[in-house]
């Protein structure tokens, strides 16, 4: 006795299939037309964020699928009752069936506590429907004479939905853009949280994906914190059934620390923290930011590249080995969460000039994203600058009006606000056309396009930085002897800043300027890359 007739099992197979692809590629919305047949509804060729769309508006096939989904799993198991027997690979699409039917069924319940949890920072209440979800699962699960190939876990099953729930929304609301680019941008930061192979993600690697560390490379102002944030969030978190509850707390911190912002002993206290005593200054002990991350959360490192090298061989040893210890410490400390990293600089040329270590880049590229330039989305897709630049004006005007900021947040509903929300994208919209052009190259991507609104809004226009005249500004070396009149270095930071400017002086040659400093000539890789980069 055939389970389903050909037409049916065609249908299952399509619907089994989709809770593995990643939803931002093609394949997603060919799989729900196998499956519908004339019953899709049709969708645009990508997975894009529309300003005022709802999830309805996203998922508009959703409803008929999750339908269609029931009708064969209920067709299925009255086949079975009846006493037809079913071949392993029938179990496996029965299964996957009953997971997209569970899925589908919870998903707004589920993505209500996702709302929760990004309105309070964290999710530490009990799941009011948690014992309806386990009573599901059961029923979906237990079939007679047969037992299933996977053997899944309600609560990892949960823990899973719940995470698909968090990653989706970080990068639907967060990754903007209709183009081709910005749509490979949001497939491969899924790809990082769940792999290419999500069956094997749910089997197996979502307990080890911690331990994978990502670098995020690409211009200034391109997104790369927001990449870093919708990994980093987006981590597997635990669910405990007895309590009701998700196993957090501490262990769901985000960690994001920008390099550039510290000098290199603060850096190494922010990092790895450190013992009374053991600088000047070092009063008391103090924990640092790894060791309060624990397995669901991440550390972010903006601007990696400019990492001094003592700094990164300690790193590196988080890195290799999980552990770590406080400046000044003697015992080992562990590293249980997510590492992530991003620079815009090239570490290949900065390995060849020596500032950057090839260990560590090895280290770190098992998992890489690259986040496009705003002019290379604008050139796939010219109209999205409306888009964009409304989605600027929105932000301006939840901050007035004291919303939160936060990708789930509505737009004001004051319909004087609404309207303003209108006429200043009209505005800002009509100048950068007039003015710009399409074929402005946006240097400073997103971030400057967020200046230019405001710009427009203040000022009615917006003056690009090279049209800006220059300003009696003083040279970095007139800074650097100010701060030394000053006595505003540290020894280590004025040791550091001098031997950039004589490895600067000597036409960049380790071995000129070590000549000239009259010292070995890998000191010399130990100067300060920032104030380099001020010299250049």
């Amino acid at each position: 006795m055939a389970l389903l007739s050909t037409a049916k099992w065609r249908s299952a197979k399509a619907i089994s299939k989709i809770g593995y692809v990643n939803p931002f590629l093609p394949e997603r919305i060919e799989l729900e037309k196998k499956a519908l047949g004339p019953a899709y509804r049709e969708e645009g060729p990508i997975l894009r964020k529309r300003l005022g769309e709802t999830y309805e508006d996203l998922f508009g096939n959703v409803p008929a699928m999750r339908k269609l989904a029931q009708e064969l799993i209920d067709e299925i198991r009255e086949r079975i009752e009846a006493g037809a027997s079913a071949t392993r690979d029938e179990l496996l699409v029965y299964e996957n069936l009953s997971l997209y039917s569970l899925y589908a069924r919870f998903m707004n319940s589920i993505d209500g506590i996702v709302s929760k949890e990004i309105a309070r920072a964290r999710w530490d209440g009990k799941v009011p429907f948690w014992d309806e979800f386990a009573s599901e699962f059961d029923r979906l699960f237990h079939l007679p004479r047969h037992e299933l190939p996977s053997r899944h876990d309600p609560a990892v099953v949960f823990a899973g939905f719940h995470q698909i729930e968090r990653a989706f929304s970080a990068i639907y609301h967060r990754i903007f853009g209709g183009s081709m680019p910005a749509a490979r941008l949001r497939a491969d930061v899924w790809q990082s949280i769940f792999t290419r192979d999500m069956n094997r993600y749910i089997r197996s690697l979502h307990r080890v994906m911690s331990k994978v560390p990502t670098l995020i490379l690409g211009p200034s102002g391109s997104g790369k914190e927001l990449v870093a944030s919708a990994v980093g969030r987006s981590c597997f978190i635990p669910f405990n059934k007895d309590s009701r509850s998700f196993d957090v707390g501490a262990s769901y911190a985000y960690v994001p620390i920008n390099i550039s912002a510290l000098s290199g002993n603060l850096i190494e206290s922010e990092l790895f923290g450190h013992k009374a005593g053991s600088f000047t200054g070092a009063t008391k002990d103090r924990v640092g930011r790894l060791a309060t991350c624990g397995p669901s959360g991440a550390v972010f490192l903006d601007e990696i590249g400019e990492l001094d090298l003592s700094i990164q061989v300690k790193l590196l040893r988080v890195i290799q080995n999980r552990e770590f210890t406080q400046v000044g410490g003697n015992d080992a400390v562990a590293f249980q969460g997510k590492f992530i990293a991003a620079t815009n600089r090239d570490l290949e040329a900065e390995i060849a000039a020596g500032r950057f270590r090839h260990d560590l880049y090895y280290r770190l590229c098992a998992d890489q994203i690259a986040t496009p330039s705003l002019a290379e989305q604008l050139s796939a897709l010219p109209e999205d600058l409306r888009e964009m630049v409304r989605f600027v004006v929105e932000e301006i005007f939840r901050g007035s009006t004291g919303e939160s900021t936060t990708a789930m947040s509505p737009p004001p509903s004051n319909s004087h606000i609404e309207e303003d929300v209108e006429l200043l994208t009209d505005d800002a919209v009509d100048w950068i056309e007039r003015e710009l052009g399409f074929d402005y190259a946006w240097p400073g991507n997103f971030r400057e396009l967020g200046q230019c609104v405001r710009n427009v809004m203040i000022r009615g226009s917006y003056r690009r930085a090279a049209s800006r005249k220059p300003m009696n500004v003083a040279s970095p070396v007139d800074r650097f002897l100010e701060s030394i009149r000053g006595t505003e270095l540290s020894e280590r930071d004025l040791v550091r800043r001098y031997r950039a400017y004589a490895y600067h002086r000597s036409g960049k040659s380790y071995a000129a300027a070590a000549s000239i400093l009259k010292c070995d000539w890998r000191l010399i890789k130990q100067h300060d890359t920032a104030f380099l980069d001020e010299l250049e």
